[in-house]
């Protein structure tokens, strides 16, 4: 059984994990459907898809824009090209200023093994995003790219923070919120150093945007004495007009919501005269992969703003969740961007985690072609893994049903001779019998 496979029977072993990843993403992806329908969505993904495909094209170009815009304003640009080498820059800013860090959401730092990293140096870093908070507090990963905590009740939740608390506390969402702001506030006010994410930044004006709708992510940003802000190079987008087009396509796309509850635009550092904002600002623009992504076939993976709506789509991420696919990514587009991002690691399976429904494609704001490039990560690994009789069995199998007639012939064989569990002895020959293990070739009656 493969990685994958034993995750993902892990995660439909737990029946309350199980349904409620389905019943959020699925009530996602309702709220997702009933915002678009109040403006012209489809031009709107068409004008996203042009800004993030100049992104992508014109990547170091932008990249060095955006860059000496930041550092004109008093702003400190470190570029790393790998993840140990942005959280290591990381640490070495942190320990200068002290052991206690908090930090917003941000995929990104997951990607590099930010905590990890600072823990190791003894740096005490909170979640304050509440998702990512219940998160840490449980000792496990982010369940989705927008809503972390998917996958946990709300007794989850207060069995979590009980112990926290040394209180009971109600399993209302008004109880916890209420424990869990208490409880952050003090970091808040205490902490020396502000970790965020960053969801576009603009090459034009060297501007950092932020967007979401607890306040963390201003709270880290704006009261520490240093903001370090961690970005994906394709993040990067030409003009701070551009916004007007992508903060709808990532808002409706993600929460459902017209506008978040905070959009911030951080412009550097805090200046003599000005009363907020940080004394230093730290931007890390993380390779790790995406410079080399972008000279592939698969670089309009690139163009994803990190909305989570084809995961919320896709019936496979909707059984298992995000976990399952065993990195930082989930859903469609981690079945695409994670096996390209970490070659080699045993991610070449991901692409095989998809019904090929096309959902994705349907709801992806910025016009990802996430179908095509499945198809193409799969033909791949085809090409590099399959044996010689597996090869020839599937190619065998192609010319039959491409055929009306054998198509029509071999199903009835099959149905004439299916043994009592469902299966035909065809389907029990090793080369798939794995493919066979959860798929019916005949149907039920």
């Amino acid at each position: 059984m493969s990685g994958f496979s034993r995750r993902a029977a892990a995660a439909l072993a737990d029946p309350v994990r199980h349904e409620n990843v389905r019943r959020f993403s699925e009530r996602a992806h309702d709220h997702r459907s009933a915002s678009v329908e109040r403006v012209d969505f489809e031009a709107l993904r068409d004008a996203g898809e042009r800004i993030r495909s100049q992104s992508v094209a014109e990547m170091p170009a932008l990249i060095d824009e955006f860059q000496a815009n930041l550092e004109r304003a008093g702003a400190i640009v470190h570029r790393a090209a790998t993840g140990a080498d942005a959280a290591a820059y990381v640490a070495e800013v942190v320990g200068r200023h002290g052991r206690e860090v908090i930090k917003g959401k941000s995929m990104a730092s997951e990607e590099i093994g930010l905590n990890e990293r600072l823990a190791a140096d003894g740096v005490d870093v909170v979640e304050t995003d509440l998702g990512e908070f219940i998160v840490q507090v449980a000792g496990e990963r982010p369940e989705h790219i927008i809503i972390p905590a998917i996958h946990k009740s709300r007794d989850d939740v207060r069995r979590l923070f009980e112990p926290l608390a040394g209180r009971p506390i109600g399993d209302e969402p008004a109880d916890l919120t209420d424990f869990a702001r208490a409880h952050l506030r003090e970091r808040f006010l205490r902490a020396p150093v502000g970790i965020t994410g960053v969801n576009f930044g603009v090459a034009e004006t060297g501007t950092v945007v932020l967007v979401e709708n607890e306040g963390n992510g201003r709270m880290c940003s704006g009261v520490p004495r240093v903001h370090i802000a961690v970005m994906g190079m394709e993040r990067v987008v030409p003009r701070l007009a551009d916004l007007a087009t992508l903060l709808p396509l990532l808002i409706r796309s993600g929460t459902g919501q017209k506008i978040t509850s905070y959009v911030s635009m951080i412009g550097g550092p805090r200046r003599g005269d000005e009363g907020d904002g940080p004394d230093e600002l730290h931007v890390v623009i993380l390779d790790n992969g995406r410079a080399r992504v972008r000279e592939t076939p698969y670089a309009s993976v690139l163009r994803c703003i990190r909305c989570g709506a084809c995961q919320n789509a896709c019936p496979v991420y909707r059984h298992v969740g995000g976990t399952a696919y065993g990195w930082v990514y989930g859903g469609p587009i981690g079945a695409v961007l994670s096996p390209l991002l970490r070659p080699g690691e045993g991610l070449d399976e991901l692409p095989q985690a998809s019904s090929l429904c096309a959902a994705c494609d349907d709801v992806c704001p910025v016009r990802i072609p996430l179908h095509d490039l499945l198809i193409g990560l799969r033909r791949d690994r085809a090409t590099a893994s399959a044996g010689a009789m597996e090869r020839l069995a599937f190619r065998l199998w192609s010319l039959a049903w491409s055929r009306p007639w054998l198509y029509r012939l071999s199903t009835r064989a099959a149905r004439a001779v299916v043994n009592t569990r469902g299966l035909t002895p065809v389907m029990q020959l090793p080369v798939i019998r794995r493919w066979a293990r959860t798929r019916d070739l005949v149907g039920k009656r």
